[in-house]
């Protein structure tokens, strides 16, 4: 069984991705977008969610040994947990800044600064929220063994900022492999698959390729 495409065939049948290349979606950033990924909703079906628990579980070995599993507010919260639970590990998660309020924790869970941790995230588009839970972390003394994520869009950005950073990371899947997924089962034509190639190789420009 090739693992990789499995997820990306599981993300696609309960629509945790949705691939329109004609009427693209628009990001937070303002980004047009052919692809919208959501996996939270892997939370809602427990078969496909127990499949992806069971990767996260096996591709954790790839990190050696790991004491802790931490994970990335908000979507990465509830992978996280469900990974440290099945490893029997204890579990925080890192917030995008501290509260504002009572004891005004951006750590929520108890680190004591000398654990290996794998953080976790759902999904990895330029790297930067993951990578500024891994900079809270180590500012506790922590050991990042490396961030673990369910899909990423493959953007050469992301892999230098983690270079740049040194720390590893990898994925169950990718957009490379959802797209020859997504072919295989017909959920895309193959002019559609250009399509969503373009963007893959030039997010800025890919649209002169669309006709109405």
């Amino acid at each position: 069984m090739n693992i990789a495409s499995e997820v990306a065939k599981t993300l696609l049948q309960i629509n945790a991705i949705k691939l329109n290349p004609q009427n693209p979606f628009t990001w937070a950033s303002g980004m047009r977008s052919p692809i919208y990924c959501d996996n939270r909703l892997l939370l809602s079906y427990p078969k496909q969610r127990d499949f992806i628990k069971k990767c996260l579980v096996e591709k954790s070995k790839d990190f050696g040994k790991i004491t802790m599993v931490v994970g990335v507010a908000t979507a990465g919260i509830a992978h996280g947990a469900l990974l440290a639970d099945a490893l029997g590990l204890p579990f925080a998660y890192v917030r995008s800044k501290a509260k504002g309020h009572g004891r005004q924790n951006q750590i929520e869970g108890e680190v004591r600064g000398n654990e290996r941790v794998l953080v976790v995230e759902d999904l990895i588009s330029t790297g930067g929220s993951c990578l500024s839970a891994v900079q809270v972390l180590e500012a506790q003394g922590c050991h990042i063994a490396g961030v673990l994520a369910i899909f990423s869009y493959g953007f050469d950005k992301a892999k230098a900022a983690f270079d740049a950073e040194d720390c590893d990371f990898d994925t169950l899947s990718d957009y490379n492999i959802l797209i020859e997924a997504a072919a295989d089962m017909g959920y895309i034509t193959e002019a559609q698959k250009i399509l969503l190639e373009n963007w893959r190789k030039s997010p800025e420009t890919w649209m002169e390729g669309i006709h109405e």
